[in-house]
């Protein structure tokens, strides 16, 4: 096989191993996918956070990041409040009387590009696992191809965001039918608020316990 060729799908599959997993950035697409809600927004900066920390990674501040305790119990500490304070939301959602149909269930949804992007910034940025395992994780791999290859396995590993992130979004719609139950939003906001707390406690103790 051809050396770019091999390493582009190098990057490709990791960067699908890493990114393919239940967390809060894929719920909130998720959710948001399924209330066909600023997709495009959302997706896109989610993407363009992970081809942006892929690259930084690929340049050798994945040591940095490493060597920066503040800095990972920074985004620790945000990131825990944050994911407790949307948790807290999906839990009103789920016990709401009003959160029966797709629209009642989206009326706190962003309502405009900004607040959309805001909202994804905050699931991609406000989270010390995004860095370690786009900034270090993917930029140690990535640091082990030859130079001349390392921007073809970014290419790939950035390309497996792309991918999953506009199939996560706009493939999500076709389960609305299904959310047309109330008790479909009940479950979905349950589990979400369920991955919120989970994470959020987990960041608090890996950081601070």
């Amino acid at each position: 096989m051809n050396q770019t060729l091999q390493a582009l799908i190098t990057g490709l599959l990791t960067g699908a191993g890493l990114i393919i997993a239940i967390g809060p950035q894929n719920a909130h697409v998720l959710r948001l996918g399924i209330l066909r809600c600023q997709v495009l927004p959302t997706v896109l900066i989610c993407a363009c956070v992970d081809a942006t920390l892929i690259a930084a990674g690929l340049s050798g501040m994945g040591a940095l990041v490493q060597a920066s305790p503040i800095l990972l119990q920074a985004a620790a500490l945000g990131g825990a409040i944050f994911l407790a304070w949307y948790g807290i939301k999906a839990v009103r959602r789920a016990f709401h009387p009003q959160a029966m149909t797709i629209e009642q269930a989206g009326a706190d949804a962003p309502a405009t590009a900004a607040a959309a992007i805001t909202t994804a910034l905050a699931f991609s940025l406000l989270n010390p696992h995004v860095y370690l395992d786009t900034v270090v994780l993917l930029g140690s791999i990535g640091s082990q191809q030859p130079p001349s290859l390392r921007p073809w396995f970014g290419l790939g590993a950035a390309s497996a965001s792309f991918i999953w992130f506009f199939s996560l979004g706009y493939g999500a719609r076709h389960l609305a039918p299904l959310f047309a139950r109330p008790l479909a939003w009940r479950v979905l906001d349950g589990l979400i608020a369920l991955i919120m707390w989970a994470i959020a406690i987990s960041l608090f103790i890996g950081r601070f316990a």
